[in-house]
């Protein structure tokens, strides 16, 4: 009874997220990032690679892990704990890492660049996902992209000039989350969707509306970056810090976009 109490515990906070982030799971799931970062910093040293090679070549795993995630949502793809949190970031994570460690290996025998092997693979496994997200709503696909184009652009041009983000990786960084930003607010603002995490439904509750979204990412990611790139001197640390955060946008951003633009 007590074990079943427990499992049923887990899946309801930690699985399904039944109640949506709670205060309590976030901080549980940002504890085990850390460690996770952690191990796969060592793991980046232990194989001499610097982790900001795999900004792009991690695209297509960041979309696959998206998109099965909104495929679940939109009932096309079945409710099972491997394609719902934490699973299906278990599942792309562990997928990633096996094909970064078996291309660099290829890359020491026979000189393929290691990058393209990555590229290549997640590519590949991104076809099946692909063919089921054929049928968009094309009044959400502007929607989205054209206010994550308007909010961009400044940014972009500011990057002529701003040393922060004449970097591409720190600008890819940024570009990301504000891709998470303005799929939220159109979700939000004008489709009746909810916002699951504590501190932006906060924020959102008090302002009522999600466009709080947009200030909250560049008021957040921007400091980060700069503060990563004035007080980390490790190059290894430093890079993994920002592909991190890159992908903490651009993963939600992408299944947020896919869930709205296909269940509309």
């Amino acid at each position: 009874m007590v074990l079943d109490q427990v499992i049923q515990y887990i899946q309801e906070n930690f699985v399904y997220l039944h109640p949506g982030y709670t205060t309590f799971n976030t901080i549980v799931f940002g504890i085990i990032l850390g460690l996770v970062i952690l191990l796969i910093i060592r793991m980046f040293r232990w194989i001499d690679k610097d982790p900001k090679d795999l900004f792009i070549p991690l695209i297509p795993f960041i979309f696959f892990g998206s998109s099965a995630r909104a495929l679940v949502d939109n009932g096309i793809y079945p409710l099972t704990y491997i394609l719902v949190t934490p699973g299906i970031y278990i599942l792309t994570g562990l997928t990633a890492i096996f094909t970064l460690l078996a291309s660099v290996l290829i890359e020491r025998k026979i000189g393929w660049d290691y990058r393209y092997i990555i590229f290549a693979v997640g590519a590949a496994i991104c076809l099946p996902n692909i063919y089921y997200t054929q049928h968009l709503n094309p009044v959400v696909v502007f929607q989205v992209l054209g206010s994550w184009a308007l909010v961009s652009a400044p940014f972009v041009l500011l990057g002529m000039k701003w040393s922060l983000l004449k970097n591409k990786f720190n600008l890819g960084v940024l570009l990301a989350h504000l891709l998470d930003a303005s799929s939220t607010f159109i979700a939000v603002d004008y489709y009746g969707y909810g916002e699951q995490h504590v501190l932006p439904n906060a924020l959102t509750q008090m302002v009522d509306s999600a466009i709080v979204m947009f200030p909250l990412k560049i008021a957040v990611i921007l400091p980060a970056l700069y503060i990563i790139d004035t007080y980390v001197e490790d190059k290894t640390i430093r890079n993994m810090l920002k592909l991190a955060i890159f992908i903490l946008g651009l993963a939600p951003g992408i299944r947020n976009f896919l869930s709205l633009a296909m269940g509309t």
